[in-house]
This record gives C-alpha cells, sequence and structure tokens, in this order.
C-alpha cells in the first residue's frame, strides 16, 4: 500500500500563465479540482506518528483532513481542519508548508512531499462553494469579555477560539478595515481579499464584534479596555508595522517607499484600480525593490503590475533568499530581474527631489552571521549606477511604539518587542496577553496563528480556571 502511494507524483496546480498574470491582480493557481485534490490525498500514507502535525504552529490533525479528502467526505475535512484553525483559506495560501509541516512529512524522504498546503486550501475553498456553511457550536456565555487589539492573524485566531468558548468577544482595529496583513500586505494575487473578508465574516456570525478606526493607545488605552469598559482580558496583536529603512543618502527623494506604504497603498487602498479608487501610486517606467524575503516579492511583483520593469536588489545570493521557493519561481517566471549579492550605497535624484537612479556596490559572502547565513562583504571599488524611477525599501520592520508607550507597566525587550511568557502568551501586566509579530518580530501568518492558539487558551484558564488543551502533540 505504501508503495503504491509513493508512486503517485506530487500533483501540480493549474494556474496563470505567466504572460497573462503579470498584467492583472487575479489569484495566480487556480486549485485542485476534487479528483486532483483526492489524488494527491492518497498519497499521505497516514503515519501512526505524524511528524507534519509536530511541524504545525497550531496543531492541525494534518492526516486526519488529509484521509477525509482522499474518502472524498470534504466536509468533514473541512471540520477537522477548523478544530485547530480558524483561516483555513487564508493558510492554505501563504502559509510556508514547505519550512514546516511539509519539510517533516515522511514521504518526503524517497519523493516530493504531500501537498499539504494546497489541500488545506481546496478544503476551504470547497466549502466557500457550499450554500450552507457548517459554523462550529458555541458554548453557553460565560459573563465574561475579552477585548482583542489588531484584527490580524494572530488576534483573528484568539477571538474565534474564545467566542466558541461562549466569552464575549471584541476586536479593535486601526484601520477602516479588519484583516490587518492579510488585506494591507499580501496582494490580491496572493490572497484575494473575498478570501479574508469571509473568514472574518464566519467570525462575525459566531458573535465576534468588530470595531474598526480604533487606535489603542490614542483612542482608548489598554488600561481603559480593563477598567472602565470592564474587559476581562485583553490580546494585543497589533503586529511589527514600523518600517525600516537603510540610513542612505537619498532616502527621502520622492519616489522612495517603504514597502508597508506600497503595498497598503495597492492591496487596501486599491491604487491598481486608479481612477475607480482614488488612492494612486505613480507609475513609473523602472522600479527596484530592496531585499530578499516575501515581503521584496509582492512588492517587486506587485510595481510589475503596475506597468514598471521590475528589479530586485539583494544584498546575499539566491540561495539566503528567505522568502518561499513558490513566489521567487513566480517572481522568475514574470520576467523580473534580480541583482544578486548587490547592496544599495545612496539613492539619486534631480533637481524636482525625485528618484532617477541608486548607486549599488558589488557584495561577495563571507564568514556566517548570527541568522546562520553567511555574511555579504562589499567589493571594494565595485560601485556602479542603476538607473530606476522609483525605489521600494523591503528590509524589515519594527515594533510600532504607539501602543506600548501608552501602556505603563508593559514590559519590553530592547527592540521595543513585548516581552511574554513563552508558554502562556501572558504579558507583564495581569490579564493582558500577545502574540505575533508585536512579540515575534516580522514572521509568517501562521507563526502569528500560532501565538494566538496558545495565548486563548491561557486566556480562558485566565478567566475560568479550567486548564488549557495542549497545543499540539508530537
Amino acid at each position: 500500500m505504501t508503495e503504491k502511494k509513493e508512486k503517485i507524483p506530487r500533483q501540480s496546480m493549474p494556474e496563470q500563465t505567466p504572460e497573462a498574470r503579470k498584467s492583472n491582480f487575479e489569484e495566480v493557481p487556480y486549485g485542485y479540482s476534487p479528483e486532483t485534490a483526492m489524488l494527491e490525498a492518497s498519497r499521505c500514507i497516514q503515519c501512526k506518528k505524524p511528524r507534519c502535525v509536530a511541524g504545525c504552529p497550531v496543531g492541525i490533525d494534518i492526516p486526519g483532513f488529509i484521509k477525509a479528502i482522499e474518502d472524498g467526505d470534504f466536509a468533514s475535512s473541512i471540520r477537522i481542519l477548523k478544530e485547530s484553525n480558524a483561516l483555513p483559506a487564508v493558510c492554505g495560501r501563504v502559509c510556508p508548508q514547505e519550512d514546516q509541516c511539509e519539510v517533516l512529512c515522511v514521504i518526503a524522504v524517497k519523493d516530493e512531499p504531500v501537498a499539504i498546503g494546497r489541500l488545506e486550501r481546496f478544503a476551504a475553498d470547497w466549502e466557500m462553494e457550499q450554500e450552507k456553511k457548517e459554523l462550529p457550536e458555541v458554548a453557553p456565555p460565560t459573563g465574561k469579555r475579552v477585548a482583542v487589539v489588531g484584527a490580524g492573524p494572530a488576534g483573528l485566531t484568539v477571538a474565534g477560539d474564545l467566542i466558541v468558548k461562549g466569552h464575549e468577544v471584541t476586536i479593535y482595529e486601526a484601520l477602516h478595515k479588519p484583516g490587518g496583513v492579510l488585506v494591507y500586505g499580501i496582494p490580491e494575487f496572493r490572497l484575494p481579499n473575498q478570501i479574508v473578508e469571509y473568514e472574518i465574516k464566519n467570525l462575525e456570525k459566531l458573535g465576534v464584534r468588530i470595531e474598526t478606526n480604533v487606535v489603542i493607545g490614542k483612542t482608548f488605552t489598554v488600561e481603559e479596555l480593563m477598567t472602565e469598559f470592564g474587559y476581562d482580558t485583553v490580546f494585543l496583536g497589533v503586529g511589527a508595522g514600523l518600517p525600516w529603512f537603510m540610513g542612505i543618502p537619498g532616502e527621502n527623494l520622492n519616489g522612495v517607499y517603504s514597502a508597508n506604504e506600497y503595498l497598503t497603498r495597492s492591496n487596501l487602498m486599491s491604487a491598481y484600480q486608479f481612477p475607480k479608487y482614488d488612492t494612486p501610486v505613480k507609475k513609473v517606467p523602472k522600479v527596484a525593490t530592496i531585499g530578499g524575503g516575501n515581503v521584496a516579492m509582492d512588492s517587486a511583483r506587485t510595481a510589475l503590475r503596475m506597468g514598471a520593469e521590475s528589479i530586485v536588489v539583494y544584498r546575499r545570493s539566491r540561495n539566503e533568499m528567505p522568502a518561499r521557493i513558490e513566489e521567487i519561481h513566480h517572481a522568475e517566471e514574470e520576467g523580473i530581474e534580480f541583482h544578486f549579492l548587490t547592496n544599495p550605497t545612496r539613492i539619486l535624484g534631480n533637481e524636482e527631489g525625485s528618484v532617477t537612479g541608486m548607486e549599488c556596490i558589488r557584495m561577495e559572502l563571507g564568514e556566517p552571521d548570527d541568522s546562520g547565513r553567511r555574511r555579504p562583504v562589499p567589493v571594494k571599488g565595485s560601485e556602479f549606477i542603476l538607473d530606476v524611477d522609483a525605489v521600494i525599501v523591503s528590509v524589515g520592520t519594527g515594533a510600532n511604539p504607539l501602543l506600548t508607550n501608552a501602556t505603563p507597566g508593559l514590559e519590553l525587550n530592547k527592540w521595543g518587542y513585548v516581552v511574554v511568557d513563552e508558554e502562556t502568551g501572558a504579558t507583564s501586566i495581569p490579564g493582558v496577553y500577545a502574540g505575533g509579530d508585536i512579540v515575534r518580530g516580522a514572521a509568517t501568518v501562521i507563526l502569528a496563528m500560532g501565538d494566538g492558539r496558545k495565548a486563548s487558551q491561557s486566556m480562558h484558564f485566565y478567566m475560568t480556571g479550567e486548564e488549557p488543551e495542549p497545543v499540539s502533540e508530537e
């Protein structure tokens, strides 16, 4: 039985051609058909001690939901997924399964791993197509009230976990639309906004209240939420939205964007649909994106779709790029030009203060640094000029101090991130928990959700005294 399954090749997903997709913002992959999903699911050998589950930050019963797909029982598959994951349609699209669950798949020892992420997406998309949707059963009201600050993946997970336990949950979101990085940071060609809206509407159907345009730390403080508003617990899931720049000359020129601004204007404010939406990004002939992560790939691929010749400048080699393999592959297919082992030294401008070019220097790889990657070292005398009309800086983000500065007694580390108990998500303030990027720095959607899962169980215990269940079992 095992030999037969291992001989079935990993099933690819049909997708738009590079030529077609580089001029639109529609989702690139189309997803599996039921027949293809069942065939891919049949590759899973149903390990007695599944290592893939140990690699999932939210502890999904991966063999269970895959077996249900193999049997054609798609309703059971999505039910199993939602026992651990409040956002399966999102995770099936943007989570780095190749570094988490799939890398631990036993099949991968001799063959390609089971396509866990693609199967998760299939189950979630199947549910969306059904007229009748099955919602989790909500426990009787406990009388306890929870405030969630931030409607990103960590906050949405906490809200979904605690509403079904009978607690009253209200999310406070600073922007005019819930979803956090899912709607302002990830382009529609990777994660359509309607997918995020669907997942959020399910939470609202369960009873979660969402208040937008509320900036905690400015509109209200955390202390006011717990005293004047009477919340029993508060979860901080505000992300790490403070963009970093390189500190090189010319970063104040017109045409220099942080990746946060560029993607927010495009994704959340629909700049790519100008003049239907009056929030344009100036269209220019050539755009350079600095960085090698997923956000850099999103920025470069967005610039391409906005009509520019798009290039990526990265100070290490392709092998060191932290972006998902699939995102790099898609960018290369679409014709984006990569300048590896290249580091900007200054941005050039004209008399009007607009970008006209970028001076760079060649790099070579030296000894490994703290991240384990070989440190890039400048090659003396190798400076050259790239002719570009705009620059997107995607070199990371830091903790926005607006909320933390307004919360006395909240312990922070030297980088300004919230210090929590790693097992519970508890902060230095009793009843206040935190997770996601405001704790760990810029990371993945699923890691933020894992933080939310741990915190929600601890918050439930804090409010009721009921022992939390383990998040996952090895």
